[in-house]
């Protein structure tokens, strides 16, 4: 009988394993596990020796292109001492593999293990450290242009905007998202652009995609959603998700400051882009509730619905746009 077509599906972690000794000439002893299977599928392949992560892009995710510019961003990277978990080519030099699943052809690359923790709840100093590890990741990336996406205002605004609100029936919290977009837009379409850095941006740097070691080697990963815009707005996701994570209005003051001054210890942040931060905050908080209602078939649809959505806006967003736009202050 034939296949009923699918959306989406998890890869057996027994006939990956055997798929990924054959492709990488491992050893026979190598044990493939799921590590998550969110935006993309991530197994851990364990040798025995040595540790890797296998990512499994969903199906239309990212194109070739786009998988390749970010190796490409990758290698530069590490070309440039910026500790990233880079890819790594197969047995015969190919980065990417091409895997026949149930929904179509998805593609899947190999990245080395960081070895480290999450942690969640970290001193200043670590901050600090986060903050020159971004700067220097900055100083490569200025002015660089991937082929990949540009994170224009239409993008992380508006086309975000359209795919959210089809989980906010009309609401206070539903008009709130539109006055604050109307705002935001305003905001950033008058911003000077010619104070504010652009490059390529790798727009996911929170406490979830960074391994500490326990010599404090910061390292980053999962540069999946890498791509052209300004450079504050890595900055600005970062700061978001402090104030998301510590609650503590003074704790919280002393991490940012000391996330920026490290930052600054390496390349300075404009007027402009201080000024800018608070903003891009919230238009970042618009662009991943974007992605998640925009992956609901494959992805969210564990979690969001209009009450998550309601508690989101209410909790989350409202709380950062009170705190800093209303009034239109920024005190970065």
């Amino acid at each position: 009988m034939s296949h009923f077509p699918v959306t989406s599906s998890i890869l057996s972690k027994t006939h990956l394993n055997k798929f990924l000794i054959e492709k990488y000439n491992l050893p026979q002893e190598t044990q493939t596990s799921l590590i998550k299977a969110g935006v993309a599928h991530t197994y851990l392949v364990n040798t025995g020796a040595e540790r890797f992560v296998f990512r499994v892009y969903s199906l239309g995710w990212r194109t070739l292109t786009e998988i390749n510019e970010e190796i490409r961003l990758l290698n530069l990277l590490h070309e440039h001492y910026i500790p990233v978990a880079y890819a790594v080519k197969d047995a015969v030099d190919n980065y990417i593999q091409e895997l026949n699943a149930p929904e179509g052809n998805r593609h899947g690359v190999m990245f080395v293990f960081v070895e480290g923790d999450k942690l969640h709840n970290s001193p200043e100093e670590l901050h600090y450290k986060v903050g020159a590890l971004m700067g220097n990741l900055h100083k490569v990336t200025h002015n660089l242009k991937l082929d990949r996406i540009t994170y224009t205002s239409k993008v992380l605004l508006e086309d975000s905007f359209e795919a959210l609100k089809t989980f906010l029936t009309p609401s206070p919290e539903l008009d709130f998202m539109e006055n604050a977009q109307e705002h935001l837009l305003k905001t950033l379409q008058t911003a000077d652009t010619a104070a504010i850095r652009q490059g390529v941006v790798h727009l996911d740097i929170w406490f979830d995609n960074i391994s500490v070691a326990k010599n404090h080697r910061i390292s980053l990963y999962d540069f999946d959603f890498c791509g052209n815009g300004w450079l504050c707005l890595d900055i600005a996701y970062y700061v978001l998700q402090l104030h998301s994570v510590e609650r503590d209005e003074a704790i919280c003051r002393g991490k940012v400051d000391s996330f920026l001054s490290g930052y600054e210890s390496v390349t300075k942040i404009s007027t402009e882009e201080r000024r800018l931060l608070p903003h891009l905050g919230v238009v970042l908080y618009f662009f991943y509730l974007g992605v998640q209602s925009n992956r609901f078939d494959n992805w969210s649809n564990v979690f969001i619905n209009e009450t998550y959505m309601k508690r989101f806006v209410e909790v989350l967003v409202k709380r950062y746009y009170d705190m800093y736009l209303l009034n239109e202050i920024t005190t970065y």
